[in-house]
Order: structure tokens, then C-alpha cells, then sequence
């Protein structure tokens, strides 16, 4: 009997190992963004003034279109969303290179009509209110939760997660909401950066 109980007990151990290991990847920690500065993104509906050295003819004001694109003489359309302003600059010598000598290119962003969607940070899941608001400098997750009215009484806030946009593909961050709320342990309270989601998980009934 006692070897079947040992049995029984490492099937179980091995089946949990197993669930957990075909569960999403999570990230110990995320980098600490206090302080930091992001670099804004060109977006939609976003009006571009772009100077080409030297070049009057070839410099304009134009808008950015809802695919993304702007139209440009020489080059024709270009993708524009996605790139900060000195990365547009970039990408917009190399393509002017096959038609005049040395480009210099600047792009300044006049009028920056998606810099809000960009800049909100969202919560969603087991909270009172679900938001989308505009990101603060030193907002961290408790700020959000707190804002968004706290959690329901479904909430499973040591499951929480925190899901960020980096240079290296999105990543998921555990959050032990519940150690910070019941605890005061702020090891999970991360700062917050731009874009940012922060999901809690209901009970499974």
C-alpha cells in the first residue's frame, strides 16, 4: 500500500511538472524603466516635416496614412510608422542614395496625433474598472490597479502578469499582487513603461 501512495504521489509530480512546462514562458523581472526616457514611435495620423539638405525640392510636410506609408518624390511611398524620427532619417538616405549625392535627411515629428495610444497603459481582467490611461512618469503597477478601483473578489492577484513590448519580442513578467496588496512586499511592484498591460486572472469555478 505505501509503495502505491509513493507511486500514485510521483504520477501527480510528474503530471504537474509537465502542465507547467507547457504553460507561457514567464520573465523573472523586467528592466527597471525609472528614469528612463522612450524614444516615440512615428504612428498613424502623425504630420512629418522632412528636410532634405540642400534639396529644397525633395523637402515636404506630409501626413502619415492610415497604412502606414508616406508618399515622397523619387522614392514614392515609404513606411514611416514604426520608426522614431532619426530612424525615418535613416531609412530615407538609404533610399535616396540611388538618386542624389550624400543625402542628409531630418525628420521632425510636428504634430504627434498617435502619441496618446501610444503613451496609455492598460489593466484589464479581475478589476473593478477595466482602463486604458495615459501613461505617467513613475507609474508603477499597484498605481494602475489602484486607479483601476481594485481587484473584484474573484481576482487571483499572486497570478498577475505584466506584459511588455521590447526590442527582443513582448515578455511576460509574474506579478505577486497579492504579496504587495496583503504583504507590502513591493518586489513585483514594477514600474511601468509605455504600452504596458497588466492582466489579473479570475478564479475558475
Amino acid at each position: 500500500m505505501k509503495f502505491v501512495k509513493i507511486a500514485l504521489m510521483s504520477a501527480l509530480a510528474l503530471l504537474f511538472a509537465a502542465c507547467a512546462s507547457t504553460g507561457p514562458a514567464l520573465d523573472q523581472a523586467p528592466e527597471n524603466v525609472s528614469g528612463k526616457t522612450f524614444d516615440y514611435k512615428i504612428g498613424v495620423g502623425d504630420q512629418l516635416s522632412i528636410n532634405v539638405w540642400r534639396n529644397p525640392e525633395l523637402s515636404l510636410v506630409v501626413p502619415v496614412r492610415p497604412d502606414g506609408m508616406i508618399s515622397m518624390p523619387l522614392v514614392g511611398d515609404v513606411q514611416a510608422a514604426g520608426f522614431t524620427a532619426s530612424e525615418l532619417s535613416a531609412h530615407l538616405q538609404d533610399k535616396l542614395v540611388h538618386f542624389i549625392r550624400n543625402p542628409q535627411v531630418t525628420t521632425i515629428v510636428n504634430e504627434a496625433s498617435s502619441s496618446d495610444y501610444q503613451r496609455r497603459v492598460r489593466v484589464t481582467g479581475a478589476v473593478a474598472t477595466p482602463l486604458s490611461i495615459p501613461h505617467r512618469d513613475g507609474m508603477t503597477v499597484l498605481d494602475l490597479v489602484l486607479e483601476a478601483g481594485g481587484l473584484t473578489e474573484f481576482a487571483v492577484p499572486n497570478k498577475a502578469t505584466l506584459v511588455r513590448k521590447t526590442a527582443n519580442g513582448t515578455k511576460t513578467y509574474v506579478i505577486r499582487l497579492g504579496d504587495i496588496l496583503n504583504k507590502g512586499d513591493l518586489r513585483t511592484n514594477y514600474p511601468l513603461a509605455p504600452n504596458d498591460v497588466v492582466t489579473i486572472p479570475e478564479r475558475s469555478f
